[in-house]
Formats: C-alpha cells, sequence, structure tokens
C-alpha cells in the first residue's frame, strides 16, 4: 500500500471516529455502543436538515426512515395470535395469548402507545411488537397497540383524539367480553409522546360523567409532560445528549401543533408563552416540584412571557394557544384533576431531557393522592426501551422491560 493510501486511510479513520466519539457521561452502560447508535441519528438528523433546506423533503420526512427501517408485519406464532383491526375507525395491532384447553378466566389489557415525538414511530415496529408480545406471554394479557395518525401532516388534537376514540370504544362492556377482558383489569401505557398520550387519556376520561369503566392503571416511559418551560435542569443538562437532543425535542414540540417554523423557532429561545399561558406557570414549577437532587445547581427563571403575538408569528394564535391544552400538555391541569386518577407508574431516566417532567408530574400526582411507582434510573438515556433489537440491543432495556412488566403483574 503506497503512502498516499495509507495517509488517506487513516484520515478516514479518525474523521470516522472523531464523528462517532461523543462526551457521553462515564456512568452510562455501553457507552460506545451508544456513540454509534447516534451516529446513526445524527447522520439522520443533518440529512433531513440539508433535504429541508434546499427543498427536497420536509425535516420529518426525512426522519421518518427510522420508522420504516424498523417496520415489520406483525404475525401470529404459536403462542401470540396477531389481528389487524379498526377501532371507531382508528387502526390498531391487537395481541392476544392464544388459548389454551380449559382457559376461560378474564384476562388483563394494557392500550399501548408507541413514542416518536408524535411525528414518527409506530406500533409495527419490531421493539414495540416484541414488547406487545413479551407482555402477552408474561402477563397472559390483550395487548392493544395503537396507530395513530401523526404530525406534521395530522396536528394536534388529532393524534391525540384517535387514541382517546380507540380508548373509548375499548372500555364498552361488548368490545372488552369479545376479547375476553376483564373490566376492572384495563391499563393505558406509552412511552415518550405515547406517555404524554396516555397521561392526558387517564385524565380526560375521568372528566366523563357517563364513562362506567374505568382505567384501572396508568404506565409512563419517560413520558413528555409539558410544552411551557423547555429550560427545566434536565433540558438544560441534556441538551445534547442522545438519543433525544433539546432541539429535536423542541421541533417536535413545534411540528405537533403547526408546520410554520416561527413557533420552533420562539420555542428554542422559550419565549413561546402568552399571558394566558403564564398563569399555568405555578404547575410547573420545577423550585418546587423537583427534589433538590435534581436541581444541581441550575436556578430557577420563569419562562419569558410575549405581550402578544405579533411580528413573524402573526396568524399562529391557535398554535400558541394549544401550548396550555391539557391535552397536549397534562401537567398544567389543576390539582383537583389528578385526585380520581388511576394508580401510575413514571419511568424517568437520569440523562433525558424529558426527566423533570415525569419526576414533577410524580411530585404533584402524590400530593393529590394517587399511588404512584416511580422508577428513575441513574444511567439511563432516552428512547431505552426500545432498543432491544440487535445491533442496538442494550441491557439496561431489558432491565427496563422486565421491571415494567413486574410493576403491571403487581398492579394490574
Amino acid at each position: 500500500m503506497r503512502l498516499g493510501s495509507i495517509v488517506v486511510f487513516v484520515a478516514l479513520c479518525s474523521l470516522t471516529a472523531y464523528y462517532i466519539y461523543e462526551p457521553i457521561p462515564e456512568e452510562i452502560e455501553e457507552r460506545w455502543k451508544l456513540m454509534l447508535t447516534n451516529s446513526f441519528f445524527r447522520t439522520l438528523s443533518h440529512l433531513a436538515d440539508l433535504s429541508e433546506l434546499v427543498g427536497l423533503k420536509d425535516y420529518m420526512d426525512v426522519m421518518y426512515a427510522v420508522t420504516l427501517i424498523e417496520r415489520i408485519v406483525p404475525v401470529s406464532d404459536e403462542r401470540v395470535q396477531v389481528t389487524e383491526e379498526r377501532f371507531d375507525g382508528v387502526e390498531a395491532v391487537v395481541y392476544q395469548p392464544k388459548l389454551r384447553g380449559g382457559d376461560a378466566d378474564l384476562r388483563r389489557a394494557v392500550i399501548y402507545l408507541h413514542g416518536g415525538g408524535w411525528c414518527l414511530g409506530s406500533s409495527r415496529m419490531s421493539p414495540y411488537d416484541l414488547l406487545a408480545r413479551q407482555i402477552v406471554t408474561e402477563l397472559n394479557a390483550v395487548v392493544l397497540s395503537v396507530e395513530y395518525r401523526l404530525a406534521p401532516a395530522h396536528h394536534f388534537p388529532v393524534p391525540y383524539e384517535d387514541v382517546y376514540r380507540v380508548v373509548k370504544h375499548f372500555l364498552q362492556k361488548w368490545v372488552l367480553a369479545q376479547y375476553s377482558v376483564d373490566p376492572e383489569r384495563v391499563a393505558v401505557s406509552g412511552d415518550s409522546a405515547g406517555g404524554n398520550l396516555a397521561a392526558a387519556v387517564s385524565q380526560q376520561l375521568q372528566n366523563e360523567p357517563a364513562q362506567q369503566i374505568k382505567l384501572k392503571a396508568q404506565a409512563l416511559i419517560y413520558p413528555v409532560l409539558q410544552a411551557l418551560d423547555l429550560n427545566t435542569p434536565s433540558y438544560q443538562q441534556n441538551q445534547d445528549m442522545p438519543i433525544l437532543p433539546r432541539t429535536l425535542m423542541v421541533r417536535f414540540w413545534s411540528e405537533y401543533f403547526t408546520r410554520d417554523k416561527a413557533l420552533f423557532r420562539a420555542m428554542m429561545a422559550n419565549t413561546h408563552n402568552s399571558p394566558e399561558s403564564s398563569r399555568l406557570f405555578k404547575f410547573i414549577n420545577w423550585s418546587a416540584l423537583l427534589p433538590e437532587a435534581y436541581q444541581k445547581d441550575y436556578n430557577y427563571s420563569a419562562p419569558s412571557v410575549a405581550q402578544g403575538i405579533g411580528g413573524e408569528a402573526a396568524g399562529m394564535d391557535g398554535p400558541f394557544r394549544s401550548l396550555a391544552d391539557p391535552r397536549a400538555s397534562p401537567l398544567l391541569v389543576p390539582d383537583a384533576d389528578l385526585f380520581p386518577l388511576p394508580k401510575a407508574y413514571v419511568l424517568t431516566c437520569e440523562y433525558d431531557v424529558l426527566r423533570d417532567d415525569g419526576i414533577m408530574y410524580v411530585t404533584r400526582l402524590r400530593a393529590a393522592g394517587v399511588q404512584v411507582t416511580h422508577e428513575h434510573y441513574d444511567t439511563g438515556f432516552h428512547g431505552a426501551v426500545m432498543f432491544t433489537v440487535w445491533p442496538t440491543d442494550f441491557l439496561i432495556a431489558r432491565r427496563m422491560t422486565d421491571n415494567y412488566i413486574k410493576w403491571l403483574r403487581e398492579n394490574l
């Protein structure tokens, strides 16, 4: 090999190593695997930015490749029966245990809502398929995995309304009987944006006086719960952490409401609140709601309040008002609306911009008298539960899944 070729080879290896390497905290397990995994997400994000800049495709259209790569066709196996159905017009994948001789007992049910920032993800992705099968086989439960419509093609409240319609339809006596489900053992669950939808649905069902069948539990995996303060300690500490840097989470929020980039720019600067939404700051005041261990050396400063929406954001009153809608930000409901909620499981990760959302919700739920199990992973990162498929299979993902299913076994 000539010297020139060697120099080029070494240079390429050095550039590759430089690109892959990130200053990830030492405490995180399998750091190099996380670096390699995140290099794919960063590359795709760079391509999405470039594509949008030159006018080829919008950012989220390119990022949707994450969903397509993991997409499968769910099929039945020797233990699990899988069907694709519609509930009040909304697609869902239903996983049921195959009947055994003499098996006539009523079962638990878990309505599962996938993550992906309301813009990405699918119930038909292999990690969600594996999770559903594990719940079915270990709990002898029915799993209803909802394929709600996604932003930015369908802005808020469409994804929420899809989920709400499915839950309302499923919680009818005749539907539960069709799947041999015990009406007193139904839970709603989800990760990330799915945790947001699960929390919002749990709250809104309490406001339905005609709703006869109630949820027994809500299980929220690193949920996103508020859009008013995007500068909490966890947003600051983890702004550049895999798999969900602050910029991407803010983009998910803005795309959930509108394609107009004015909202994204305002949210990035944390200057997106109106006088109307500022009245709700007490519900997300992390200086009062976070234990000191999570506040660390950060000093609380209330988000800025814009006196009227003008300039480039003119005409965006709808999206700005949606920020304060509890169906989008479940942390914003008053204390009285938390009191009747079902028991809760909340999983949070130290290295996650959404850490403080989950912990503040735990604080408020407990203050309202709700039974809460809070499981915090000191070495956890956002999206970890999804990384169960080779080559991106992480040990922490198995522990999280096992502990989550254990909680469902004991509480549902």
